[in-house]
């Protein structure tokens, strides 16, 4: 099969096109014959080895796909990697059924992204109604359907942040109230003027740095941080316990692959009311640009260079 391998860890240029043997499934797990894969910001820290989980060499990255699986139409994460590739093996436990109305690049996005968007406000930051969300990144595939529920499940006020027009148009066509520049020189003071001049309630933030630093200092009484990510590769300075009691601050972290450790069925309960919002019409993912499998250099190169928006796809038939 056509699938994609990095045999030294490094940056986009690690991804190179390979023919390897069709993997087998094993007890508990199924064969996809891929229709398209998505491409995650996860997957360009797995390249280089600098994600949560250590990679081990060779790797074919890539964490979920859609195709089919025994003459079903399925979407998949996998377990450590082989998205990249015609053929992946998944576990049974996290292989859903796409529901007829749901497209590719709408069951991708929903499985990683829009689960991701769920937990963080209904898990993490327990959204209240008439709260104010801030959603950094808002046009990358968690912030297009961040901005989306927050809305949905009753926001008093979404601020969203990008770093271009073009980005915070989307943003507002989205659903947010009011988008501003992620490059703000004084981000406190942005997100406070965003808010009328009030402090906020909920922070969704994957970029780190001083964009963390200063969007902790912008809470309000009882407000909360929920960290997915660190898209700007540098760390956020270390908080100090006891400033918590400050302002009564709630700073979390989330990786998705723990909510499989939740009692219940949280994953699925997720992803099925996910699909019925876009089933209603209330909610929609995003394009961001399909690239070939043998270009998946090109896609990491782009989402690395943070000018995408919403999801990134690769097909395998090219």
């Amino acid at each position: 099969m056509r699938a994609v391998q990095v045999t030294e860890f490094g940056g986009p240029e690690v991804l190179t096109p390979v023919e390897l043997p069709d993997p087998v499934a094993g007890p508990g797990e199924v064969l996809v014959d891929v229709e398209r894969i998505g491409v995650n910001y996860a997957d360009t820290h797995q390249a280089e080895n600098s994600y949560l989980a250590p990679s081990k060499l060779p790797l074919v990255p890539g964490g979920e796909v859609v195709g089919r699986a025994n003459g079903e139409r399925v979407v998949a994460l996998l377990n450590g990697g082989g998205g990249y590739a015609e053929k992946a093996v998944a576990p049974q436990a996290t292989t859903f059924p796409v529901p007829d109305g749901i497209d590719d690049l709408t069951a991708l996005s929903m499985l990683v992204q829009g689960t991701t968007a769920w937990v963080l406000l209904r898990k993490n930051a327990h959204l209240e109604p008439g709260e104010s969300v801030v959603v950094h990144a808002a046009a990358g595939g968690v912030g297009t359907v961040a901005v989306q529920l927050a809305k949905a499940w009753g926001a008093g006020r979404v601020i969203a942040t990008a770093s271009s027009d073009e980005k915070r148009e989307l943003a507002l066509e989205l659903g947010a109230d009011v988008a501003i520049d992620s490059r703000a020189g004084d981000m406190t003071a942005a997100l406070i003027e965003a808010n009328n001049g009030r402090r906020v309630d909920v922070v969704l933030d994957m970029v780190g740095g001083t964009t963390t630093d200063q969007s902790i200092a912008a809470l309000a009484p009882f407000g909360r941080l929920a960290f997915h990510g660190m898209a700007g590769r540098e760390n956020p300075k270390p908080v100090e316990v006891r400033n918590l009691l400050g302002h009564s601050t709630t700073i979390s972290g989330m990786w998705l692959p723990h909510v499989f450790r939740l009692p219940g069925n949280v994953f699925g309960t997720a992803l099925t009311e996910l699909f019925d919002l876009v089933l209603a019409g209330r909610l929609k993912a995003i394009p961001g640009g399909e690239y070939a499998l043998s270009d998946a250099r090109g896609a990491h190169e782009a989402l690395r260079s943070r000018k995408t928006v919403g999801k990134l796809l690769l097909d395998p038939g090219k």
